[in-house]
């Protein structure tokens, strides 16, 4: 909602520079968003002891939430189904923020139009 107030002001000033910037923050914000998810179940993931190690915790949570699926089942007997509990929230997370993302780039397209509609026709 941050990025549809902040661009409906842009657009309506002309400043389209300042509709590409904000997405660019925006897409960079999304993505750390991500990151600091997956780092989360991994801080999980030490507290309950369910993995021995930080770097195993992060790439199996990483695994997990991405459902990319790259990374072994480290989990203990009675926690397996976790990692289904760490995809669907991924594939959730990350599909509305594929969603936002799609709506973002139409404001981007009507931005980059704007500006340099003139040098194209």
């Amino acid at each position: 909602m941050r990025f549809d107030r902040l661009t409906e002001n842009n657009l309506a000033k002309k400043q389209y520079s300042w509709v590409f910037f904000h997405l660019y923050v925006a897409f960079n914000s999304l993505a750390l968003i991500h990151i600091f998810e997956v780092l989360l179940w991994a801080v999980f993931l030490r507290l309950l002891g369910l993995v021995d190690d930080t770097l195993t915790a992060i790439i199996f949570s990483g695994s997990c939430y991405t459902t990319v699926g790259f990374a072994p089942d480290s989990l203990p007997y009675g926690w397996k189904s976790l990692a289904f509990f760490i995809a669907f929230t991924g594939l959730f997370s990350l599909a509305w923020t594929t969603s936002a993302m799609i709506n973002m780039t139409n404001v981007y397209r009507q931005a980059w139009r704007a500006k340099y509609q003139h040098k194209y026709h």
